[in-house]
């Protein structure tokens, strides 16, 4: 199954291509305001669909690698992924003939999260999620997904509730993860006032993509 939806324009093939990853429990449509904002920019959109409650982990990271192998022949390309989109795209990274230019993670959870180890034990996240949700509370199944070894940056929101009632306490979160979780090594972060299911809206996070491609 290829739940991929390309929005590029066919007459425009000298644009950087920027192909976009959704999270756990979305779809492309969650994608399509950054994408918008992308190719009003000079950029060339191009959409990933998969489903976590309904794929198999191997599988699905095979399918994105042929994704990427395809979108990137005789074409200058960049990789935005949002959540665990972020994860995919370690994962279907090595190997590529053509890596990306560079890759930007929003909201990436990294590391194992707390939120994920709590629900994890709900049987209506496991009916939601499947076996790919299952992974996100595991710190050992985290901890050996590959580096990336082109430019990246990634992107953190810290909207999230804080103080005595919030399940994080005084961390600095988007609601879901902590910015913590979002660190991968010495991958430079940017923290923005934003919540973790609508960071692909911030209008600074697709402002600095774009100055970054155009550099």
């Amino acid at each position: 199954m290829d739940a991929a939806l390309d929005t590029k324009d066919h007459t425009s093939d000298a644009r950087v291509r920027a192909i976009l990853i959704h999270g756990m429990g979305r779809t492309p449509l969650s994608m399509l305001i950054l994408a918008a904002r992308l190719r009003a920019d000079g950029l060339q959109p191009v959409l990933f669909g998969y489903s976590a409650a309904f794929e198999r982990w191997p599988p699905c990271v095979a399918r994105l690698h042929h994704f990427l192998a395809r979108n990137s022949q005789a074409q200058r390309y960049v990789v935005i992924g949002h959540s665990l989109g972020c994860l995919l795209t370690l994962a279907a990274l090595p190997g590529l003939a053509q890596p990306p230019e560079a890759c930007f993670f929003l909201a990436p959870p990294m590391q194992a999260s707390q939120m994920a180890r709590t629900f994890s034990r709900w049987r209506l996240f496991k009916l939601m999620t499947g076996e790919i949700g299952q992974f996100l509370g595991q710190p050992e199944w985290t901890s050996q997904l590959p580096v990336p070894t082109v430019p990246s940056t990634i992107y953190a929101g810290n909207a999230g509730p804080r103080g005595r009632w919030s399940p994080f306490r005084g961390e600095i979160n988007d609601g879901i993860l902590t910015v913590a979780e979002t660190r991968l090594g010495e991958i430079p972060l940017v923290v923005v006032p934003s919540l973790h299911t609508t960071i692909m809206n911030s209008r600074r996070v697709c402002d600095d993509i774009v100055a970054k491609v155009k550099k």
